[in-house]
């Protein structure tokens, strides 16, 4: 604490006054100093609010990309769980077309075999027909 020299009617005027005045620009300046301090925590509280909200928006986010990663994922999966089933089915299709093509070629095969066996067995019937003749054209001469 400063002490002041007493004059004649009390303390000296002059430092008193100067002490005032000391006094009232170091007070001015605390002032503007906390003035300023207080604009800067004002500042930075809302900077901070934003970067909350900036945090609960990204998180958020990135709960809505997870879902959405999982919905891609189950859709995927059910739509190649579709394509085999379809594939199988597809599969089933042609062995079963080319089963039935394959046994009316066996049965073309089969028709034909029997065909040329039974022009053997005419031709075979007519040619021991001209040999019968042939004998008894011989026979009657």
């Amino acid at each position: 604490m400063r002490k002041f020299n007493t004059s004649f009617p009390g303390y000296n005027k002059g430092e008193v006054n100067s002490f005032v005045n000391n006094v009232t620009v170091e007070y001015e300046s605390m002032l503007n100093n906390l003035k300023s301090k207080d604009r800067e925590i004002e500042s930075l509280k809302k900077e901070l609010s934003h970067y909350k909200e900036l945090e609960s928006t990204l998180n958020r986010a990135i709960l809505i990309a997870e879902e959405s990663s999982q919905n891609i994922k189950k859709t995927a999966f059910d739509e190649s769980k579709i394509i085999i089933e379809n594939a199988k089915k597809n599969a089933s299709r042609i062995i079963n077309n080319s089963l039935i093509k394959a046994e009316k070629v066996q049965n073309a095969a089969d028709d034909l075999k029997r065909q040329v066996a039974q022009y053997k067995r005419k031709y075979k019937d007519i040619l021991e027909n001209q040999l019968e003749e042939i004998e008894r054209f011989d026979l009657d001469n």
